[in-house]
């Protein structure tokens, strides 16, 4: 009977397009005079050779225009759709009348010649009834294949390069402003050496390697000024970069008020504080060369 629903879209329907392709599909598998057949949203869409978005809107035309009927209450194989084609249906229905009691016994025009579902004769074909009523909370999509929840572990979501134990509220989070702190193209925070400022660890080791008490307040200020300037031209580094640059600069400052101070250019030694061997018999040879010896 597929042949009486496919006959009836090539002569009647008024689809076009996908929509004219989506119906002759769905006759094609019609099984007897009801018109009804069961389809996929995958079967559809290999069929007409569109997306699944596309057949969509077809079905959705199909359904307004009257040519095509979703039966809700009834499902195919693997919990498909089953659908009706009603127009068809009353048409095929209509013909078998004429023929077994002629043209005087046709019903009035307008008058519902349909025939009633016969359930039991769609079983063959594999469409039943929905055992299960369709509900918000148990709600699969017709055309899905019937299966339980996935027992696999969810893959972990990705993270990027982020250390597992640093927290949101820790330098990794880029929305809170912080000291010493701008990202260039690659992502590494990087500052100019005026914008650097010195950090509490930095401090404490001026303390701690005595620098603080030898050069006193002032002098660790002006040492910093001396280093700032000497450093404007420099391209932008790491926080880190600036702070060890800053110490290596402050271990060879000489006291205020002591000549040749090595940080100037072109003058003399370092002193011993804070100083490697290497550095101090460097700066003891350099230190010797700048004595008078009488013989000028």
């Amino acid at each position: 009977m597929s042949s009486d629903a496919r006959e009836w879209v090539w002569e009647h329907s008024t689809s076009r397009g996908t929509a004219r392709l989506v119906l002759l599909s769905i006759a094609d598998r019609a099984a007897d005079e009801q018109c009804i057949a069961w389809a996929s949203l995958a079967s559809l869409s290999e069929r007409a050779n569109a997306s699944r978005s596309t057949v969509r809107e077809a079905l959705d035309r199909l359904l307004d225009n009257g040519e095509l009927e979703q039966l809700d209450d009834l499902q195919g194989p693997q919990r498909s759709t089953v659908y009706r084609l009603p127009l068809a249906a009353k048409a095929v229905a209509e013909a078998i009348r004429q023929q077994e009691a002629g043209d005087a016994a046709a019903p009035p025009d307008g008058a519902d010649v349909g025939p009633t579902l016969r359930i039991s004769a769609l079983r063959r074909y594999g469409i039943r009834p929905r055992e299960v009523p369709d509900s918000v909370a148990s709600y699969r999509k017709p055309a899905g294949p019937e299966s339980g929840p996935s027992r696999r572990k969810p893959a972990p979501r990705r993270t990027g390069n982020r250390h597992l134990d640093v927290p949101e509220t820790s330098p990794q989070n880029r929305s809170e402003p912080k000291v010493n702190r701008r990202y260039s193209s690659s992502g590494t925070a990087v500052t100019s050496a005026s914008q650097w400022q010195i950090d509490p660890a930095t401090h404490a080791w001026a303390r701690q390697q005595g620098h603080l008490d030898r050069l006193g307040e002032e002098g660790l200020r002006a040492a910093d000024t001396k280093w700032r300037a000497h450093r404007a031209e420099f391209k932008p580094r790491s926080a880190g970069a600036w702070a060890a640059d800053w110490r290596s600069w402050v271990a060879r400052e000489h006291a205020p008020g002591r000549p040749n101070l090595y940080a100037l250019p072109g003058n003399g030694p370092a002193p011993m504080g804070g100083m490697t061997r290497a550095e101090a018999h460097t700066a003891a040879l350099l230190a010797a060369l700048d004595e008078p010896t009488g013989t000028e």
